[in-house]
């Protein structure tokens, strides 16, 4: 699988977790020259509080395009390490 924006490969990994229709990419497989840190959190029932990063390709931003959870709770422990995208990222085999 691959995670594309701004015809870039952000990620790119045959180790995916699908929860929920998203593919979580191992942290190892991200290109994290395009991630920044966001301040934005959000929480999930099952899965905890999830933080975002922002992407940032070729001088194009696009906020809080990518998620994690560093911390799952016990029903999501397996995507510890793992990195979701959405926000016009395309992920496609």
């Amino acid at each position: 699988m691959k995670a594309l924006w701004n015809n870039q490969v952000i990620a790119e990994s045959d180790q995916t977790i699908v929860i929920e229709n998203n593919h979580y990419f191992p942290v190892d497989s991200v290109n994290k020259v395009f991630l920044n840190e966001s301040d934005t959190h959000t929480i999930c029932p099952w899965k905890g509080k999830a933080s975002y990063y922002n992407l940032e390709v070729d001088g194009k931003q696009n906020p809080d395009a990518a998620w994690y959870y560093p911390e799952p709770k016990d029903a999501a422990a397996q995507i510890k390490g793992y990195i979701a995208f959405w926000k016009g990222v395309k992920v496609t085999a």
